[in-house]
């Protein structure tokens, strides 16, 4: 069962991505509310997975990638966030995201990405 991490400043965005990824076959090991949180978490929990928002308090999640691909460059984080721009998208490669997932998502999207990884 493959382990993620959730970074997200939404609460209710957090509760749908944990429930969608529960029901199949995930286990959510973690949460956090922000970037500097979320890094933090990777660190103490080691996840398989990293879903991260980028547009958050404290540290965006560009920051919080860049800072986990710093400490692990095997790691594996998808990027789930309503900031589709082609810089934003840009970034977030350069810096070692498996993949971008625009809000709103299907749940089908979210799982095809995950399971790609």
């Amino acid at each position: 069962m493959k382990k993620v991490l959730i970074v997200d400043d939404s609460a209710f965005m957090r509760l749908t991505l944990k429930t969608l990824l529960e029901k199949n076959g995930y286990e959510v090991v973690g949460e956090a509310e922000n970037g500097k949180i979320g890094v933090e978490k990777y660190k103490e929990l080691r996840p398989d997975i990293v879903t991260l928002d980028i547009t958050m308090p404290v540290m965006d999640g560009l920051t919080a990638l860049f800072e986990i691909r710093q400490y692990d460059q095997e790691a594996k984080v998808v990027i789930v966030s309503a900031m589709g721009q082609e810089a934003n998208v840009r970034q977030a490669v350069l810096y070692g995201a498996k993949n971008f997932i625009v809000k709103p998502f299907t749940n089908d999207h979210v799982l095809k990405a995950l399971a790609k990884l």
